[in-house]
């Protein structure tokens, strides 16, 4: 898999005027993690972007500070954006040693295309779209995917122990809860239960009918 590699300076502005960096088309960035001594960064934006795009908060990142002889290994932590116009305000960094197990929220990436959908009425419905899962920082992968092509019937589900788990990874989520489920479409649920209804009452009525047609026998 190719390296993704970030280059960054270290940053003397702080608190409110970091706005001026984002003027001048610089993003504030904020490196922590265990046993690390928390730094205030900076970057190009369009490098920011670009990387954000390849790497999302999955894949692990080379990053080079400006100075410093050795590259260090980080994830994507946390990314804040403008709620207006989408712009990158800040974005946390979380340093990772290549030998110690991390925790990582991976996205749940459908494959397959599931036989039920063909009948009128049947939705897919999605209850689960990231797992919480527990890796070393190179074995982290950039989803997990998850087959629906066995799905043939209403009301069938694939629930979190259903997953093949990758190679050296563990998933931790809660292993019934459902990830995604074959679903009636509400007016096709009200047809079933309405015609569930009319067979039930039909049959208690049925039932009636015999038992006075007994009772005027004897």
């Amino acid at each position: 898999m190719e390296q993704i590699e970030l280059r960054a300076d270290r940053r003397e502005v702080l608190g409110k005027k970091v706005r001026f960096l984002r003027r001048d088309g610089i993003v504030p960035l904020h490196l922590y993690g265990n046993g690390v001594e928390s730094m205030p960064l900076q970057c190009d934006v369009a490098q920011l972007r670009h990387v954000i795009g390849r790497a999302g908060k999955t894949r692990l990142i080379s990053l080079k500070i400006n100075g410093e002889g050795d590259t260090r290994n980080v994830f994507i932590r946390e990314i804040q954006r403008d709620a207006m116009t989408g712009g990158l305000l800040h974005v946390d960094l979380f340093q990772v040693k290549m030998g110690e197990r991390i925790r990582v929220d991976v996205p749940i990436i459908l494959v397959g295309e599931a036989p039920a959908l063909k009948s009128r009425g049947n939705t897919l419905t999605q209850e689960l779209h990231t797992l919480s899962i527990e890796a070393l920082p190179g074995k982290v992968p950039a989803g997990i995917e998850i087959d629906v092509s066995g799905l043939t019937e209403p009301e069938q589900a694939i629930h979190v122990r259903d997953i093949a788990q990758p190679e050296e990874v563990t998933i931790l989520d809660d292993p019934d809860h459902v990830v995604v489920k074959i679903s009636l479409m509400p007016t096709e649920r009200e047809e079933v239960v309405e015609a569930a209804v009319e067979e039930l009452v039909k049959g208690e009525a049925e039932e009636g009918a015999g038992s006075e047609a007994e009772s005027e026998e004897q």
